[in-house]
């Protein structure tokens, strides 16, 4: 079915609340998992094809790659979130604006995080609790990838975009255009060109590119309802202003965990050596495919909120976000159960060595023991971002990370070494989740007007 753009009166204000964040919650959770999907194969290729050591290299890279995405989210969420509040206002020409301007800073940005990324790339990766060991595969894979970032931040940006012009299943291809090509390319340029690591990083950057051009080639379009115009481009401060104040919330949370990944790095390598770190980065890759779903639920909740919040439909609002909240919860509590329950099975799909998958199997089931209550955090953290309310959506996210985790690293680590940083991960997830529910009390005149 063909789908139509945004128009008045607006399926966003009208439809069934459960019918439209289905709606716009599907293509979202399709392109979250498919790209979680990516980053668990690649993972999976690179460590039975390359070895242990080439997995500890890949999380050395996480930390940059979380901050190269953190100046991407900055722009790409800060402007998504402006157009559904501002198309719920029905003021089509300041939305045109918001695109102009996101799509000068997106370049601008993480153009310049890219360069100076690859300046400076050896001592960031010995920062990063890098050694002789794992530094050359982390090296040989980010000089290929990190041009990549400027792509990645172009991809989402516009799939963003195009979720709050009520396009959430063009939303959906650009994104798995680029994922599942990326896929495909994996095993041609790691096993059949026998280029290992390097391949893996070649193969990211073609497939970032394409998905980027096609996404941004809907905004050229004359016949796209909202569009690039030259009249948009003239620069104003206050748009520049509210992207950067609602998109500082993933920002400041994308470079936090960028920095506690550098502190659990340089942990792990003094506690467990270098196949603890891979082992970190195993469980990541676990705790990613289920907090991907619990994202892909928010991104579907995004427009549906800003818009109704923007067009002053509160009991829509409400509505929308307890039923995200359930269904967040419910993919959350799946993910807890697994990790109980086959811990060693998941570790071994990544390794063959056995005491890497020992020490993944013992952190997944410490490090996810409060995963039932991680859902209501993340959606309550997506919903004030979403209905502009960007000072609590940093606080909940900083919270966490500077709060609570940074200082509990450290003191968990003196008594109990490496199981004691495992266990500083579930204890930052319950303290969160206390902080967003006072957060919600505090603000309950938004859910319910009084």
């Amino acid at each position: 079915m063909q789908e139509i753009e945004i128009q008045t009166p607006h399926a966003l204000e009208t439809e069934k609340v459960g019918k439209l964040l289905w709606k716009y919650a599907l293509p979202a959770i399709v392109s979250s998992m498919v790209v979680a999907l990516y980053n668990v194969v690649d993972r999976i290729f690179i460590g039975q094809g390359v070895g242990a050591m080439a997995i500890s290299g890949l999380t050395l890279t996480m930390p940059l790659m979380v901050l190269l995405q953190a100046f991407g989210t900055l722009v790409g969420v800060g402007a998504a979130t402006r157009v559904s509040i501002v198309l719920g206002m029905k003021d089509l020409r300041w939305a045109e604006k918001i695109l102009a301007h996101a799509l000068v800073m997106l370049l601008c940005l993480s153009g310049s995080m890219v360069i100076l990324s690859m300046i400076f790339l050896d001592p960031l990766l010995v920062l990063f609790g890098g050694t002789e060991q794992t530094i050359p595969y982390a090296a040989t894979y980010l000089y290929y990838v990190l041009p990549s970032c400027l792509f990645t931040s172009l991809a989402f940006g516009h799939a963003g975009m195009l979720r709050s012009t009520g396009l959430p299943g063009k939303s959906m291809r650009v994104i798995l255009t680029g994922v599942l090509l990326n896929i495909i390319l994996d095993p041609i340029f790691i096993f059949g060109f026998d280029m290992g690591i390097k391949g893996a990083a070649i193969a990211t950057l073609l497939s970032t590119m394409v998905s980027a051009v096609y996404g941004m080639e809907h905004f050229f379009r004359k016949s796209s309802f909202l569009r690039y115009r030259r009249r948009s481009f003239h620069f104003e401060r206050r748009i520049v202003r509210n992207i950067l104040a609602i998109g500082m919330a993933p920002f400041l949370v994308n470079a936090a965990s960028s920095a506690i990944n550098i502190e659990v790095n340089q942990l792990l390598l003094t506690h467990g050596g270098d196949l603890a770190i891979g082992a970190y980065g195993i469980i990541s890759s676990y705790g990613m495919m289920v907090v991907m779903l619990v994202l892909g639920l928010c991104q579907g909740m995004q427009p549906i909120v800003g818009y109704n919040y923007g067009a002053g439909r509160m009991k829509r609002v409400k509505d929308t976000f307890k039923l995200t909240v359930k269904a967040a919860s419910m993919v959350t509590c799946v993910g807890f159960v697994m990790a109980m329950c086959i811990p060693q099975l998941m570790a071994h799909v990544f390794t063959s060595d056995e005491t890497m998958a020992g020490m993944a199997g013992h952190a997944i089931r410490v490090t996810f023991i409060m995963f039932p209550v991680i859902g209501f955090q993340v959606v309550t953290g997506q919903f004030f971002q979403s209905i502009g309310k960007a000072g609590n959506a940093i606080f909940l996210s900083l919270s966490r990370q500077v709060l609570f985790l940074a200082p509990a690293l450290y003191l968990c680590s003196i008594p109990w070494g490496l199981t004691g940083i495992w266990a500083a991960l579930p204890l930052s997830d319950l303290l969160a989740f206390v902080v967003s529910v006072l957060l919600l009390w505090r603000e309950k005149r938004v859910l319910y007007g009084r």
